[in-house]
């Protein structure tokens, strides 16, 4: 989920690429049917004095989460212009934030223990989902977090898995966990997500400590055990896992969910696993940054992604987890029946959130992982 995203500058749609492009599948064909008339990536913005007079959206969203034929669509069908800029960490998030002009941003997608905390230092606008037509597509059990228990500052829009997968001709034996990445037989071979909050918590899952532990004993155990791992570590990539597993620069991953499965269309040897230990998970929203100053126009995009067919649309092109359930019913069972895109209840009672930390506690993992990283 970063290169020339880092800037944090405005991208109109149609001015850019993903880097996802090269890596169409077929059930793109499905997405273009399920939206009827999706504009195509790289399209043109809409013309004429109703693209002006309906304004503009400033999104700033994680990199490979959102398929730009939903955006230029919503793009078109509003006469809305939709500009674009990406992170690839929730603390990437936060830093831009606090360092830009409140108000340079409209829409901000953080996770769960980022939601909580941008609320506590008052840097989102209260929503009124009562005015979101489509609210309720979203499943119950994805409501009413902890970490906005009314949900009066946020609303779900996928779930990222952060998962394990090899490539079998590559590895002795299965991977099961995250243990596994600890073995030095996997030396130079391992790719993994370029996150702190992530790795240093799946160190403390394999110690038996909290995910998002402050113990001072338990964390100077998890820098001790990280640095075992340091040697494994060929690629640090949270934004495009599937390309190094596709090509066989790696021949083990740790990263999010749809990029491992993508991953795994392509070449069959590819196998995912839900590790032993329990995932680490995300819950994806969407929030309205504090003085946005196109609010109504976040509102409008909010609900259009909550529609069933283009919320589809999205896992048909990312296939991450899913909480809106009138989605579901137009993905169907190849999607709801596999278990990387829509897990068993007893594995998501086994998943593991990322708690939100003191200023104090955020820097000792920072430290850790500075050392690890040199």
């Amino acid at each position: 989920m970063k290169a020339y995203e880092q800037s944090g500058e405005h991208t109109p749609m149609g001015a850019y690429l993903s880097r996802r492009s090269f890596l169409r599948t077929a059930s793109l064909a499905t997405t273009g049917g399920i939206l009827g008339g999706l504009v195509g990536c790289g399209g043109s913005s809409s013309g004429g004095s109703a693209a002006s007079d309906a304004g503009e959206l400033n999104l700033f969203i994680w990199t490979e989460y959102v398929p730009e034929s939903v955006l230029q669509s919503f793009q078109d069908e509003t006469g809305i212009t939709v500009n674009v800029s990406y992170y690839s960490t929730n603390e990437d998030l936060y830093a831009k934030l606090r360092s830009e002009t409140e108000g340079t941003y409209d829409i901000v997608q953080p996770s769960d223990y980022m939601v909580a905390k941008l609320i506590a230092q008052d840097m989102l606008e209260p929503l009124d989902t009562g005015g979101l037509e489509n609210f309720s597509n979203i499943g119950s059990s994805y409501l009413g977090m902890s970490y906005d228990p009314d949900n009066a500052y946020s609303v779900p829009y996928m779930v990222a898995m952060a998962g394990l997968a090899y490539n079998s001709s590559m590895v002795d034996k299965p991977i099961e966990g995250y243990a596994d990445l600890f073995d030095p037989a996997y030396e130079n071979s391992i790719l993994v997500l370029d996150d702190a909050r992530c790795v240093i918590g799946i160190t403390n899952l394999v110690l038996g400590h909290d995910a998002s532990t402050t113990d001072p004993d338990e964390l100077a155990a998890a820098a001790d055990k990280l640095m075992t791992m340091k040697k494994n570590v060929k690629i640090f990539d949270s934004d495009n896992a599937k390309a190094s597993l596709i090509s066989g620069d790696c021949a083990i991953a740790y990263n999010w969910n749809a990029e491992l499965v993508l991953a795994s269309r392509e070449v069959p040897d590819i196998e995912y696993v839900y590790p032993s230990e329990g995932a680490i998970i995300n819950e994806d929203n969407w929030c309205i940054a504090k003085g946005a100053a196109n609010y109504d126009n976040a509102m409008k995009f909010i609900d259009y992604i909550l529609r069933p067919e283009v919320s589809a649309a999205c896992s048909e092109e990312l296939p991450y987890v899913n909480p809106n359930m009138a989605a579901l019913d137009i993905l169907g069972s190849e999607y709801t029946d596999n278990e990387a895109l829509n897990p068993t209840p007893d594995q998501m009672a086994s998943c593991v959130y990322i708690d939100n930390l003191s200023v104090d506690a955020q820097a000792s993992y920072e430290e850790i992982w500075t050392s690890f990283k040199k």
